[in-house]
């Protein structure tokens, strides 16, 4: 089934005569638009594209079942006129809209022009997008091979004196030189002591000797993403590296044994934890430790402490434990892959061994 049929029936269930979608991920989950500055309207019979005159040709292209709205110049600027009129022009008398995407200056426009009521929903479409189509999970293995490759290539480069900065940048070009879109998303690449940051930004600190350097990044190919972590030492790991990189290890393949569809998030968390349970490095875990990945880097399901959701079969999701030790570094390894009826079915094809250069 279609997701704006999807959507539909959702509409109908739940009394809605209208739905507006803003998230960009969700427009192209809907429209199967590639472009940008673009907005459904969605009723019961009729499906109109907002956007300016910089989309309206690529919009006629690649949406031709859709009705194109100009809110720039149709409306003044104004995109709660323009879904005001749609409304109207359909006895819309109740919207659904993204209640954690649309701003509240986008949501008043819109009570100011409608007289329909608005209702806010959440996740409705990324529930839509958790479980993915033979061409979303062809599209998705394409661009974790990319990444894969592009690791390979990034080991040759990383040594001593070379910056965190450089390091990013070279890794990015790979990948585009691999076959992934231009248009980059952001990645992490830091190294020693800075590696206990989750979400460390590569800077300007250079390469040292003995040092862990961590990536994780991905790219987009057709606008689907991949996302894995490596870490890797400079020089040769001393014990206490190789036993923490051990150790995580052993949390994201205990992780990768669990997974399957029909269990929840949390039951994989809790596999992910039989590896450090008795150590002195629990306290150093995260308890976030996967999700789905699609048109968005962050999507539906989750694995973590409080993750109660179902694990869907042909969903694609990342595995991602970590140990991060304040002031020392840490460890992170992380793969991407398909839930499968029986189990997990890695897309990331770079090793889970330690690798000293």
């Amino acid at each position: 089934m279609k997701s704006i049929e999807q959507l539909r029936l959702y509409m109908e269930k739940e009394g809605l005569d209208g739905f507006y979608v803003a998230k960009p991920a969700n427009v192209r989950c809907i429209s199967a638009y590639t472009g940008e500055d673009s907005y459904l309207f969605i009723t019961k019979g009729k499906q109109y594209f907002l956007t300016d005159p910089r989309y309206t040709e690529q919009a006629s292209y690649e949406c031709p079942d859709y009705e194109i709205v100009d809110w720039r110049n149709g409306f003044s600027y104004n995109i709660g006129a323009a879904v005001a009129h749609c409304a109207e022009m359909n006895q819309v008398k109740k919207i659904g809209f993204e209640q954690d995407y649309l701003t509240f200056g986008a949501w008043k426009s819109m009570q100011d022009q409608s007289e329909a009521e608005f209702v806010p929903t959440l996740n409705v479409i990324e529930g839509f997008r958790a479980v993915k189509t033979p061409e979303e999970i062809k599209n998705l293995t394409i661009a974790c091979d990319i990444a894969s490759r592009a690791f390979d290539l990034i080991l040759k480069d990383i040594r001593v004196g070379v910056t965190e900065k450089e390091l990013a940048s070279k890794l990015a070009h790979y990948m585009v030189m691999e076959g992934a879109d231009t248009k980059p998303y952001g990645g992490i690449l830091i190294s020693g002591a800075r590696t206990s940051l989750l979400h460390g930004i590569p800077g300007n600190k250079a390469i040292e000797y003995g040092d862990f350097v961590l990536m994780d990044y991905g790219c987009q190919y057709k606008g689907y993403l991949s996302d894995m972590t490596r870490t890797v030492v400079v020089g040769k790991a001393d014990e206490k590296q190789k036993e923490v990189y051990n150790l995580c290890r052993r949390m994201t393949e205990d992780t990768e044994k669990a997974v399957r569809a029909g269990v929840t998030g949390i039951s994989c968390y809790e596999a992910s934890l039989e590896a450090i349970k008795d150590t002195e490095y629990f306290q150093y875990h995260y308890k976030g430790i996967g999700h789905g990945v699609g048109l968005f880097v962050h999507e539906l399901p989750n694995i973590g402490a409080n993750c109660s959701n179902i694990l869907m079969e042909n969903a694609v999701m990342t595995v991602e434990p970590g140990l991060y030790i304040p002031g020392w570094g840490g460890v992170r390894i992380e793969d991407q892959g398909i839930v499968t009826k029986d189990g997990y079915e890695n897309l990331i094809s770079a090793t889970h061994e330690l690798i000293e250069l």
